[in-house]
């Protein structure tokens, strides 16, 4: 089977909903698309900016019990991609698709990912095809945080809206040697940190098509990928939301 990225999220999705069901899931205004902007991002503050140490990094980094309601793990190695093994077919299409697979986007000093994953709601009384849609009501979010020294953790904030603005009418990119097609780019309202933007972004491979929602976050020095998946939205049923609560929990650990 080819491990595209849409059969890899999926597959990933449905072993985290298999584990959560069987251990502890059983019986402001909003702002634009481009998000928050703080202004100047490269002023005096930005530029003298200097990194987290790789240890405190990971103490910054979400750890289990820091977002009611979800399971957060660090990123199992065979699911992390280097951006090394990323091409897009357009060069100005890089920082979109490193974000959508997790990987880093400019030149982090200090790098670390994190796997997180909603816990289905309870909800009484449903009949059995609602009950089995509600139990699949799972959004998984690969979490990519990286520290920047100058003005790096602002400049991946705008690379990536530069990016998202390029290539919305869609783009092709390798990873891992697997080809995947992005069709359609579109923005959406987020707040969180210092300054950040949000996206649906479209995919479509080997006739499956799927939406995940990208979220880049600036809080100091240091800028957060959040690429989501909905395991009950797979195929393009329906929508679903953004992982608020993840990107309001990591953005209050790095303040």
């Amino acid at each position: 089977m080819r491990r595209t990225v849409i059969r890899r999220t999926a597959l990933a999705t449905s072993a985290a909903c298999v584990a959560l069901l069987a251990t502890a899931c059983g019986g402001s205004d909003s702002g634009s698309g481009s998000g928050d902007k703080a202004g100047d991002t490269k002023g005096k503050e930005s530029t003298a900016a200097k990194a987290l140490t790789a240890a405190e990094l990971e103490k910054a980094a979400l750890a289990q019990g820091d977002v009611e309601g979800h399971k957060v793990a660090k990123t199992a190695a065979k699911d992390e991609i280097s951006k090394n093994d990323i091409k897009a077919e357009k060069a100005a299409c890089t920082p979109l698709a490193n974000a959508l697979m997790g990987a880093e986007v400019g030149e982090p000093a200090t790098f670390t990912r994190r796997t997180v994953v909603s816990e289905p709601k309870k909800k009484a009384d449903l009949k059995p095809e609602e009950a089995l849609k509600a139990a699949l009501d799972i959004t998984t979010t690969q979490l990519a945080l990286g520290s920047y020294d100058g003005t790096g953790a602002a400049d991946s904030v705008a690379a990536l809206r530069k990016a998202a603005t390029e290539c919305a009418g869609g783009f092709s990119f390798a990873a891992g040697g697997e080809q995947n097609k992005v069709t359609k780019v579109t923005e959406a309202q987020v707040k969180g940190g210092e300054e950040a933007a949000a996206w649906t972004v479209e995919m479509a491979a080997g006739g499956e098509k799927v939406a995940f929602k990208l979220v880049g976050m600036r809080q100091g020095a240091s800028f957060a990928s959040f690429a989501s998946i909905n395991l009950a939205a797979l195929g393009g049923e329906g929508d679903f939301e953004l992982p608020t609560a993840v990107i309001e929990a990591q953005a209050a650990k790095l303040a």
